[in-house]
């Protein structure tokens, strides 16, 4: 990936879903090149130094909001797929 920054991040309260857009480059040549995105899910909490970290790791309590940000994600890559026109 060579640009780090997500494309997109949906977050709520601490809970984010970021999606990141990665151009696969063909091996053969003359191949086309493919686009594709992944989802990453994260929590964002304060360690006992009070300094900002981040888990993939939830509680029962931040399942809720972290399935809400899976279906934005969700729905965010589908739209942008199924515009796709060639």
């Amino acid at each position: 990936m060579a640009n780090n920054a997500p494309e997109k991040v949906f977050r709520i309260g601490l809970i984010n879903a970021s999606v990141f857009k990665n151009v696969i480059e063909p091996k053969e040549q003359g191949g086309q090149k493919k686009t594709v995105r992944s989802v990453n899910l994260q929590r964002r909490y304060q360690d006992d130094e009070d300094k900002w970290q981040s888990t993939t790791s939830f509680q029962l309590s931040d399942l809720p909001a972290a399935i809400r940000v899976l279906q934005l994600a969700q729905q965010y890559v589908e739209s942008i797929e199924a515009e796709v026109t060639t």
